[in-house]
């Protein structure tokens, strides 16, 4: 069995992925006796230990965690602050001395990708690259090529057994059971194909905007922050062949196959959205072309799909922020009841659930059907369950790659985005608060 972590080094921890995500999630490891005894940050900024749990102090409270003060304490007391120049060799030899008899650390790179270079060098020419393991978050490049350059500078650095490529959605335990049940219930299963099946739908809606962040968002925009990732890896889930056996490589081997069976999507079927004001923030552009919205047609090219479309929509400044899965089944084969299509609808934020629309007689002398809902809500019969980067920080300290996306999928994601980045032209305007612009709701 492979040795857990026996330290966490977090790059960037001053930044805002540390304070959202990772300190409430060593919170929660700590409460349940899973970090180590070590926990240092890296930063640029000339901060102390005090300013380092002060900021983590604060990331709890604001993530609404319960703060339990002995809990909080046994994690200050293993958090050490360590500033420095990424660029700089003694930053690492600082952290070498600090690291002198860790046998595998973790670095995570929460990290503007400007300085990713100088860190994964920095880790190399220390030595501490040999022993450790790398978390490095999404999106894993910038296009295929550079996603090609990333993995490179990756497996030059670090053995490929000690790189997690971490999508968060990956780790969302709603996401995680849409394979559960398409495998685990039959009822469902005998009907996953284009016989039964007239669509499917994905939706991610964000009811915010860039948050202060349209000067990297610029260089981002929806394409390469939602769809390349998130959704794809939901199609996945939600298209893949039954995996071989159980084994991880099995299951990753089955999501990689069905996303190179895609084809590659196109201008003419894509519209791509930005709300209104958006050019008017800070750091974006004259004149962008960003978007801030896209819907987008994806077909799969095998016998399961064929000829089902996959329609994929997400967007900022939307009405509410919503992860839905619509699977729009076809019409009974029969002229006896007028009926709707029956919808299957997984709802995979929070409040998550799942929901089928059901025909039933309305009451009264005529045989006339109307639809009812037959709701799921999961909150109300099954334990909390744990925040994704929790989960993932735990696995990748155990050096569990289940959960973790792999250079198989993530090319095949570059390649099904590749016709529509980059796009010159043909973003349209919509009012913030909406669903994104017209032309968006009929792009299917």
């Amino acid at each position: 069995m492979d040795v857990r972590s026996d330290a966490v080094v977090l790059f960037g921890v001053t930044g805002d992925l540390v304070s959202k995500k990772l300190f409430p999630a060593l919170y929660e490891l700590t409460r349940r006796g899973r970090v180590p005894s070590r926990v240092i940050g890296v930063a640029r900024s000339p901060w102390d230990h005090q300013q380092l749990v002060t900021a983590a102090r604060k990331a709890v409270t604001e993530a609404g965690l319960d703060l339990d003060e002995a809990v909080f304490e046994d994690l200050s007391a293993r958090m050490t602050m360590l500033s420095g120049d990424y660029a700089a060799p003694g930053t690492y030899e600082r952290l070498a001395g600090a690291l002198a008899d860790a046998e595998r650390p973790l670095f995570y790179l929460a990290i503007p990708p400007a300085v990713f270079d100088a860190v994964v060098s920095g880790l190399s020419g220390s030595g501490l690259a040999d022993r450790g393991r790398v978390v490095v978050e999404k999106p894993f490049g910038h296009d295929l090529p550079s996603s090609h350059a990333l993995n490179e500078r990756l497996t030059g650095a670090f053995a490929p057994e000690s790189i997690f490529r971490i999508d968060h959605y990956l780790g969302k335990e709603p996401i995680e059971g849409l394979s559960l049940f398409r495998f685990g219930n039959r009822v469902f299963e005998q009907l996953w194909n284009r016989e039964h099946i007239a669509s499917i739908q994905v939706t991610v809606a964000e009811k915010f905007g860039t948050q202060g962040r349209a000067g990297f968002y610029d260089n981002v925009g929806a394409i390469r922050d939602v769809l390349q990732n998130h959704i794809l890896q939901v199609v996945a889930l939600l298209a893949m062949e039954p995996p071989a056996d159980a084994s991880q490589e099995a299951f990753q081997a089955a999501e990689a196959e069905v996303l190179s069976q895609a084809l590659a999507l196109s201008p003419e079927t894509t519209v791509r959205g930005q709300y209104e004001g958006y050019r008017d923030e800070t750091g974006v552009k004259p004149g962008s072309q960003t978007e801030t919205f896209v819907a987008t047609r994806l077909t799969i090219d095998n016998d399961r799909w064929a000829g089902v479309p996959f329609l994929l929509r997400t967007g900022k400044s939307m009405p509410g922020t919503a992860t839905e899965v619509v699977v729009e089944f076809r019409p009974p084969d029969t002229t006896v009841y007028p009926v709707a299509a029956n919808l299957l609808r997984f709802r995979l934020g929070k409040n998550d659930g799942i929901s089928l629309s059901a025909q039933v007689k309305t009451p009264g002398t005529e045989v006339v059907a109307q639809t009812v809902e037959l709701n799921a809500d999961f909150d109300s019969f099954l334990e909390p369950r744990r925040e994704a980067y929790e989960r993932l920080l735990d696995d990748a300290m155990d050096a569990d790659h289940t959960r973790f996306a792999r250079v198989a999928a993530i090319e095949q994601e570059w390649r099904i985005v590749d016709p529509i980045l980059d796009l010159t032209t043909g973003v349209q305007e919509y009012p913030q608060g909406t669903w994104g612009p017209a032309d968006g709701e009929t792009w299917h």
